[in-house]
């Protein structure tokens, strides 16, 4: 099976995606590309560098490409480089599975369960907004929610949507500047939970994401006080660059950690897999490599019973999403996946075989991924230059957003 076409494709459907499509013995694959706020530089990666050493190899060489293409360069690892190999993997697998006619599951071993708890995102303005915005997950059928809500004193903060079922942070232009206090904030979270468990009792799994704004002490006394309400995760509490400073949150806190969303290799995560520092690995197809890396980093975590718990949100492609979907149907030490609804523009570009079904999700039984893109339609989508935001101290000083 050799490789005779590879083409970029950039659209931007309600938001910006790159989508990567090779084709071998008249079969394509595709693969998500898309680096929310950098996608042109994952685009010109892939168009300047990756395509013209595709053309003429063996399709059906999945991980000897991989190799190829991560040691190849000499300059490895990183958000853009790892975006690209990732995009060429997922489509190389999708081609595969397709030139078998399975659907790409049963070439990863197989289903290790029916079907994939996911979970969906409720926020609102205050803490009485966000309870019904929970309400409305649950009237849906979802036994996982992430809780997010504006704090008190604070203008505006990350994961609080603008609209009901659709999360999309990053701002046309400028990137906007949000304010943020730790303190505001560390006196309010627990409020929030209080008012969630007192309303839907114990039984709806309820998460929550700091989003890499705590110092590890300040995360370990939120988690602490988070315990009475039995999260299923607090995710990403402090920043992971120094994945040691997990060692402190775990010295205070029995709430599970969570994180990995931006990680792009095993080497991110591998100290905190191996010390048991965190319950939940973040990595995703798109960002971590592809599935065949992505399927490295769980099978690291099954020996340390950490579990997966990939991100989903809406800078994830449909493309990716089937993928996510597919390593999350056959892992074993799966958790739970996160699922962010698209746009209906979204969904009109790459029609798909995926489904939602009272609170579980299933890739569907076709070939390959199970997802396609209408070229046609996404020529009328161009793409449309976008930030993410910023995040500034109540005193001005630059902080994570």
């Amino acid at each position: 099976m050799k490789i005779t076409d590879v083409k970029v494709i950039v659209c931007g459907p309600a938001r910006n995606f790159v989508t990567l499509k090779i084709v071998a013995d008249g079969i394509y694959g595709l693969g998500d590309a898309t680096l929310n706020g950098r996608e042109l530089s994952v685009a010109s990666y892939l168009t300047d560098h990756v395509v013209p050493l595709l053309i003429g190899r063996d399709a059906r060489r999945i991980e000897d490409i991989w190799q190829y293409l991560y040691k190849g360069a000499y300059w490895r690892r990183g958000p853009v480089t790892m975006s690209a190999i990732a995009a060429v993997d997922t489509a190389l697998w999708d081609l595969k599975a397709k030139s078998l006619n399975v659907p790409l599951y049963q070439l990863l071993g197989g289903a290790s369960r029916d079907a994939v708890m996911v979970y969906g995102h409720a926020s609102g303005a205050d803490v009485e907004d966000t309870v019904k915005a929970v309400a409305h997950y649950v009237e849906l059928g979802y036994k996982a929610i992430r809780a997010q809500s504006g704090i008190p004193g604070l203008t505006s903060t990350y994961g609080v949507g603008r609209g009901g079922m659709f999360y999309e942070p990053a701002e046309k232009k400028a990137p906007p500047e949000n304010s943020w206090s730790t303190e505001h904030y560390m006196t309010f979270i627990p409020k929030l939970f209080e008012r969630l468990r007192k309303e839907f009792g114990p039984e709806v799994h309820l998460l929550h994401d700091a989003h890499h704004r705590l110092t590890p002490i300040e995360a370990a006394r939120v988690g602490k006080s988070l315990e009475s309400y039995h999260l299923f995760w607090l995710e990403d509490p402090t920043p992971a660059e120094l994945q040691e400073s997990f060692r402190l949150i775990r010295q205070h806190t029995t709430t599970p950690l969570a994180v990995g969303e931006i990680f792009n290799t095993i080497f991110d995560c591998q100290q905190l897999i191996e010390e048991q520092l965190i319950d939940y690995i973040r990595t995703t197809v798109v960002h971590a490599g592809g599935i065949s890396h992505l399927r490295k980093i769980a099978n690291l975590a099954e020996m340390y019973q950490v579990r997966t718990g990939s991100h989903g949100a809406t800078d994830l492609s449909p493309v990716c999403m089937a993928a996510a979907l597919h390593f999350d149907l056959s892992v074993h030490n799966f958790g739970v996946q996160e699922y962010m609804r698209h746009a209906p523009e979204t969904d009109a570009v790459f029609p798909h075989a995926y489904y939602f079904e009272n609170g579980f999700m299933h890739p569907g039984e076709k070939p390959g991924l199970g997802v396609d893109i209408d070229e046609a339609l996404a020529a009328k989508y161009p793409y449309d230059r976008a930030y993410l935001p910023v995040n500034r101290k109540l005193d001005g000083t630059m902080h994570n957003w």
